[in-house]
């Protein structure tokens, strides 16, 4: 089934009880995921209840095909409708929910992520040809979407916000529905319990340039050892126009502050991470990195950056490569206890 785009904001609302299917893609990672978690909740509040939810790939359907059925047609040990959570679909699975349309089993509830899709996907005509089934393009919002929910979540806050505040968000947000929401919040936590109007001053305190947020959460991942949130930035850095060598020279500031907080811990004394340029925002996250590394493991890590940006401007190994390659290895070894 289709819905017209005027649809689609209130299907995720109240999914209709005679959907069993939902394919979510399109060019807006956040959006995507913000909506999968809606609809899944509308069956199973609890989403970590591993009683009723499960968590499969694209790939570990195409490796094991009869998986979608089985779960599909599974009961819950404690009973409640089953949801089954699917990410990273693509075409290579699009033959297999065709055939799973044409005898549907069970009732679960069976939410679908997938990137970007053609009008000729064979995933997406699967679900749209699916009278059980319906697919949602989710795409970045524009101004007027983001004003939108801008205004939502700051009403709901029992806030207001001035207009050159408003202006400022939508010019510095981005298009990315999960970066929008994450950074209102933190707007809103920021305010606390003033009872003055949002104000230029507090949007330009907390939220920063869009692309600069990407480049920073690509490097709070890989010393996080945080590979979901690494691949999610590494591409929104791409989509903003970041070159792989600036994102590789934030990752090496990131490193080189985690490097003088371990040296001076090491020593003895605890750095305070606002001396280091750490926003308030991020100073948890940076606290848990600086338990994590070790002065010498940092200095590798740094060492490792800095030949993936020779590598990057002198040979042949396409830059992209090059940085993402050296992020991994960062996250990799971030999971490493010391």
């Amino acid at each position: 089934m289709k819905l017209a785009a005027r649809e689609v904001e209130g299907f995720v609302k109240r999914p209709r009880p005679d959907i069993r299917a939902i394919l979510l893609f399109g060019s807006d990672a956040g959006l995507i995921r913000e909506r999968a978690k809606a609809i899944a909740q509308s069956a199973c509040p609890d989403l970590s209840d591993p009683f009723r939810v499960v968590t499969l790939t694209g790939a570990q359907l195409q490796d094991d095909p009869a998986r979608l059925a089985d779960e599909a047609a599974a009961m819950a040990l404690t009973g409640g409708r089953r949801v089954v959570m699917i990410s990273g679909a693509g075409d290579r699975n699009g033959k297999l929910f065709a055939g799973f349309f044409e005898a549907a089993i069970g009732d679960a509830l069976i939410v679908v992520e997938a990137g970007e899709l053609t009008p000729r996907s064979s995933l997406r005509v699967a679900f749209e040809d699916a009278a059980i089934g319906v697919a949602l393009g989710c795409y970045a919002d524009d101004n007027r979407a983001l004003q939108g929910l801008a205004e939502d979540m700051i009403k709901e806050a029992g806030k207001k916000i001035a207009p050159d505040a408003m202006a400022y968000l939508l010019d510095n947000l981005g298009a990315d529905r999960m970066i929008t929401r994450g950074e209102i919040t933190k707007l809103l936590l920021y305010k606390g319990d003033e009872a003055t109007p949002i104000s230029l001053e507090d949007c330009e305190a907390v939220i920063g340039d869009s692309s600069t947020l990407f480049l920073d959460d690509a490097a709070f991942a890989a010393f996080g050892g945080d590979f979901n949130h690494l691949t999610d930035a590494l591409t929104r850095c791409e989509g903003a126009g970041e070159s792989p060598v600036a994102i590789l020279r934030v990752a090496q500031k990131h490193g080189q502050k985690l490097h003088l907080a371990a040296a001076s811990r090491e020593a003895g004394n605890v750095m305070d991470p606002k001396r280091l340029g750490v926003h308030w925002t991020r100073s948890a996250g940076f606290e848990k990195q600086m338990r994590q590394w070790s002065s010498d493991r940092l200095m590798r890590a740094l060492e490792i950056l800095t030949d993936a940006e020779l590598m990057a401007k002198s040979t042949g190994m396409p830059a992209a490569s090059a940085c993402g390659d050296a992020l991994l290895r960062i996250a990799r070894a971030a999971q490493v206890k010391r």
